[in-house]
């Protein structure tokens, strides 16, 4: 279900398309001086404003899509760590190495070592997040993932059969998890500049959708009036100035 700011986006190129129809059915009667104003402009920006909608949409699509992936490719993490964990376990790997290797373990399965606060969300969330010494972030949790794997191949005795527990397994499960991440961030960065591209059509000071709308509306009111049943059919039709 698309958000309510992406709505919102959409009815104000929706509404620009009725507005612009209304003031072709006023045929030559719609003659503005300022270019912006004129018919060719309004079509050729409403023409605009569709492309950055459905190059956000894509983008958001595509974003959606690797953040799932992402999800899924993380999703094994917890649970190979402890097998690692637990297999180290009975080599002859020293007891400090063992310990550090469970303090690794222990980030990754996001034990608490302490207490934790709330604070507002950094990446858009709409509630506080718990930040605790975890650090649960995915580049985080990948590079843990690569300490644990760097402290198991310095023990000789690390020799699974296990096919899943080799550190050569180990190292393309991390590769693909850094894949992961990484397809996730350029995603974000494509989708934020399409987000970026959209509000400056839709929503720029003076040459935007919204603010070009209201000009045609007042020149409306100014060659036919305010009573009149030309302006009365576009005065009702409204715009938003949103950039979420």
């Amino acid at each position: 279900m698309p958000s309510t700011s992406e709505v919102g986006h959409a009815k104000n190129v929706a509404n620009f398309a009725d507005l612009i129809a209304y003031c072709t059915a006023y045929g030559a009667t719609y003659n503005p001086s300022k270019i912006a104003l004129q018919l060719t402009a309004l079509n050729t920006l409403l023409t605009s404003a569709q492309t950055e909608l459905s190059s956000v949409t894509t983008a958001k699509n595509a974003f959606d899509t690797v953040t799932g992936n992402r999800q899924l490719a993380f999703e094994p993490l917890k649970s190979l760590a402890t097998k690692v964990f637990n297999y180290l376990s009975v080599t002859d790997a020293t007891d400090q190495t063992i310990a550090d290797a469970k303090t690794i373990n222990n980030k990754l399965q996001g034990r608490r070592s302490g207490t934790v606060s709330e604070t507002p969300p950094t990446e858009g969330g709409t509630a506080p997040n718990t930040v605790s010494v975890s650090r649960q972030s995915y580049d985080m949790l990948t590079e843990n993932f690569s300490a644990l794997i760097d402290l198991v191949s310095s023990v000789p005795s690390y020799t699974p059969n296990e096919t899943e527990l080799t550190v050569t397994s180990l190292t393309t499960f991390h590769s693909n998890l850094q894949t992961a991440n990484t397809n996730v961030i350029n995603a974000e960065v494509v989708y934020s500049k399409a987000r970026i591209s959209r509000n400056t059509i839709l929503y720029a000071e003076n040459t935007g959708l919204v603010d070009i709308s209201l000009e045609v509306k007042k020149y409306v009111k100014a060659v036919f009036g305010a009573t009149s049943p030309q302006y009365k059919q576009i005065s009702g039709i409204k715009f938003t100035n949103r950039k979420e």
